[in-house]
């Protein structure tokens, strides 16, 4: 059975956005999510965001943004990134709007504070099927750059712990795979097994 990700940010903008393309070019099956209770992109000033509604599509973010000031919004990389997010689907969503989805094996988070809200929703789910979910948290800054660091970081764990899937054995070998992670690229990892 081949294992289902979902990466999940505040946003479903950078960080889960780039893991998810990256993933998904390398054969994954893979999905993304945010956290926040609305998607907030940098606007003009750190008071002035720009606020969209989970389910806006990029598309219709991208030309709000170039109409709003182009020069902006290509100097600090937005363009360029809704460009890559419409690429990938069609619009953000919201992990706690996600259980038509259907069940995850393994989650990645790249903030703790949104670790702690998969992990809220998660308790707050009815475990039915008694299935196995891995929910990861490697914290990543917010910027283009790390995104992208963070996303190659997210492949090599998931592409460690689907080493095993064939032998259905992850979960008895989850810690000596985040141990050699952690080791490895020098980074702190907090994880936790949950079941839905």
């Amino acid at each position: 059975m081949k294992l289902r990700h979902a990466m999940v940010c505040a946003s479903n903008q950078n960080r889960s956005m780039e893991a998810h393309a990256l993933l998904k070019k390398h054969g994954f099956d893979v999905s993304s999510y945010g956290t926040g209770a609305h998607v907030k992109l940098p606007g003009p000033s750190i008071r002035e965001p720009n606020v969209y509604d989970f389910g806006t599509p990029y598309r219709r973010m991208f030309d709000d943004l170039k109409r709003k000031d182009p020069e902006l919004y290509k100097r600090n990389g937005l363009l360029q990134m809704l460009k890559r997010n419409l690429n990938v689907k069609m619009a953000p969503q919201r992990w706690q709007e996600n259980g038509i989805d259907g069940a995850f094996d393994v989650v990645f988070t790249f903030e703790e504070r949104v670790f702690d809200m998969v992990i809220e929703d998660l308790q707050n789910r009815e475990p039915i099927l008694m299935r196995s979910v891995l929910v990861v948290n490697l914290d990543v800054k917010d910027s283009h750059e790390e995104a992208a660091v963070g996303a190659r970081l997210a492949l090599d764990l998931c592409q460690k712990v689907k080493c095993l899937e064939a032998v259905n054995a992850w979960e008895d070998e989850i810690d000596d795979i985040v141990m050699r992670f952690e080791r490895q690229h020098r980074r702190k990892l907090i994880y936790t097994i949950y079941f839905y």
